[in-house]
């Protein structure tokens, strides 16, 4: 590489870290209960790890962010050109896999840090109208690089025979992007990959070089087939439960796509994953009868936890709180707080196809599933929650039913009285039962929510929401009307 480009890479380096000291010290060190000071970064596909108290986000398009707070984000990287500081020179290093792909970006990569504490970037290119990618792994002794690229390690949609020694059939063999790497509870490494084409995918890793064992061909079949519209996935093992619960993403990416999130669970790494009705994710894929990307057949599979949504409408769209197409999850535990959080990038009602990186907590509820709190992390709230806090004015937003939706789902306006009746726009019950656990009844679906503190931006104040998972599998949240 010419010295030019090691200059130039240091001195983005640099760059970074004046922009990221001038942040922290814009955000300081928020005491518990402040109002949080938010700053916002772009990174589609965030995949995120945390380095000594620092949070770091990679994504599609070699694009990366930082923050110390996971509240104001600092941009350090986009595009897979000369300049991104990621790489001495991106398109020269990663070459072959653009050039088998036919494209000039990446998209979602995964960033790991393995035993030798070095830091391992599993990039993959994809031309995007087909399954033509190419995955590789590079390496740095730092998350922001430069990294080394140490070749690939799988390929996709070739005329020939595929990495398992058949050949290449793009209804059932994946489309080698969007990796994770991961450590199981008894210390094996494992990557989950696949997008579209013939799903999600899992392969057990060499964790001295991160590359996958040998034999495997493409690994294990987990999710999906048949061009289904499913991929990111993204695996979050909770120790309480002793569940591994697979992240993914259904739907288009765009504006109009429908991106939503779901989850599905297994007491294995690489198996079987079900979802809270249990049915076997394995079996989930499009119907071959019905037009490419067909979303029907597997819409009403996988726990869905949030989709498009509106929580409260301003005139002003910038002021509308709600996402649109929401995905590319990262599940992962703060280690100063011990809170788990899920990182995602997501567009916003009537703002067309730009993106920003959210984090929301998220717990796991008394079934054993995850659920999403409803607002973005605002930082360590004013006191815990407490039932004491519920009954006035909430808007009302249902995560369902289990559809790949276009539209925006528009909240209901509803009230909790004091003699334990919702009415409004749903019509339902809710009381406190022993230990200060509520439930909840709307219509016919029953739930045993949890109770979150968080920092509200439209009333610019700490509310109690509400999030739960209800028997049949709706994910529902409750956020007081200011």
């Amino acid at each position: 590489m010419g010295r030019h480009h090691t200059n130039r890479a240091r001195g983005l380096l640099a760059l970074g870290a004046v922009l990221l000291s001038a942040s922290l010290l814009l955000a300081g060190c928020q005491s518990v209960g402040e109002p949080p000071q938010f700053a916002d970064a772009s990174v589609h596909d965030p995949d995120h790890i945390e380095v000594n108290g620092t949070h770091y986000v990679i994504g599609s398009h070699l694009a990366a962010a930082s923050s110390p707070d996971l509240l104001a984000w600092t941009q350090l990287a986009s595009g897979v050109d000369a300049d991104n500081p990621l790489f001495e020179n991106a398109p020269e290093e990663l070459s072959e896999a653009l050039e088998w792909a036919e494209t000039s970006t990446l998209w979602a990569p995964d960033i790991a840090r393995l035993p030798d504490g070095r830091f391992y970037l599993y990039y993959d290119a994809c031309r995007g109208d087909s399954p033509l990618s190419a995955m590789g792994i590079a390496v740095a002794d730092d998350p922001t690089g430069p990294f080394e690229d140490l070749g690939l390690i799988l390929k996709s949609g070739m005329n020939d025979e595929s990495e398992d020694g058949t050949p290449y059939d793009a209804r059932v063999h994946p489309n080698v992007i969007d990796p994770d790497v991961f450590e199981d509870a008894e210390g094996r490494w494992w990557m989950v990959y696949g997008s579209f084409s013939g799903g999600i995918f899992i392969l057990e890793l060499d964790p001295e070089t991160g590359f996958p064992l040998p034999d495997q061909g493409y690994g294990k079949h987990l999710w999906g087939g048949n061009h289904s519209r499913i991929e990111g996935p993204a695996m979050h093992y909770d120790e309480e439960t002793g569940f591994y619960y697979l992240f993914v993403t259904y739907g288009g990416l765009d504006a109009g796509g429908g991106y939503n999130i779901r989850v599905a669970r297994s007491e294995n790494p690489d198996g079987p994953f079900v979802d809270a009705d249990g049915q076997q994710m394995a079996d989930v894929k499009s119907d071959p009868t019905l037009p490419l990307f067909d979303d029907v057949t597997i819409a009403e599979s996988g726990v869905k936890l949030m989709g498009n949504h509106i929580v409260r409408r301003a005139d002003d769209s910038f002021n509308t709180l709600g996402y649109v197409s929401p995905g590319g999850s990262s599940p992962f535990v703060d280690e100063e707080t011990g809170r788990t959080m899920l990182a995602f990038h997501t567009r916003f009602p009537g703002l067309g196809e730009a993106h920003q990186v959210r984090v929301h907590e998220f717990f796991i509820d008394e079934l054993g599933w995850p659920v999403i709190a409803p607002l973005r992390w605002g930082g360590e709230p004013d006191r815990a929650a407490s039932s004491d806090d519920l009954g006035g004015s909430y808007a009302l937003v249902e995560h369902g039913p289990r559809t790949i939706e276009r539209t925006v789902n528009a909240p209901k306006q509803v009230t909790l009285s004091e003699d334990g009746t919702i009415s409004g726009e749903a019509t339902g019950a809710w009381e406190v039962v022993d230990d200060d656990t509520v439930q909840i009844t709307l219509g016919d679906e029953m739930f045993t929510p949890v109770l979150s503190r968080q920092w509200d931006t439209a009333s610019e104040s700490w509310v109690t929401t509400v999030t739960g998972l209800s028997v049949g599998g709706t994910a529902v949240w409750l956020v007081p009307t200011p």
